[in-house]
């Protein structure tokens, strides 16, 4: 297990700094492949392999982290709380998370891949399409119960106050 004993030669800082650039290196591709497609085919072709892209990966690491951290088969609204802290966007974005009863609000309250198309002038990425592929696939990885629903995300923006907004409600 080479890749093994060289990150053992980490600190616990160094290893953290490491996942941080882990996160910014996967955003940065998913970006630049995203990118390459919006200016060769254009949005529309762009937001269809996206939204494929995402209908997969979503559920992979859905999986992954239920698995690392021993969730059971149905854990909940508290199961994908605890998973929602450890995808790669938890270590990018400042989000928010709220566990009221029988719902689960989680709010991005700054958005990277926004910020980075407002700095590059580019118009934002109409992102609620894919959103709803990607939270809803995500949550219903964790525990098959979970429903999804967008409250705000471009271009429908609801809440002026964050970048994104979604609703998770666990059915019975």
């Amino acid at each position: 297990m080479q890749n093994r004993e060289n990150l053992s030669a980490f600190t616990k800082e160094e290893l953290i700094r490491l996942i941080e650039i882990y996160s910014k290196n996967w955003l940065a591709m998913d970006g630049v492949w995203f990118q390459s497609v919006e200016r060769k085919l254009g949005m529309e072709e762009a937001m269809y392999h996206d939204a494929e892209a995402w209908r997969r990966f979503t559920v992979i690491e859905a999986r992954r982290i239920k698995e690392f951290l021993g969730l059971g088969e149905r854990p909940g609204l508290e199961g994908l709380a605890r998973a929602l802290r450890l995808r790669f966007y938890a270590n990018l974005n400042q989000d928010r998370i709220q566990v009221e009863g029988d719902t689960l609000t989680y709010t991005s309250v700054d958005c990277r891949v926004q910020r980075a198309r407002e700095r590059k002038g580019m118009p934002f990425h109409p992102c609620k399409a894919v959103g709803i592929i990607e939270y809803e696939g995500f949550a219903r990885a964790i525990d098959d119960r979970i429903t999804c629903r967008c409250l705000s995300c471009y271009p429908e923006v609801t809440d002026p106050s964050c970048c994104c907004k979604w609703q998770f409600a666990l059915r019975e």
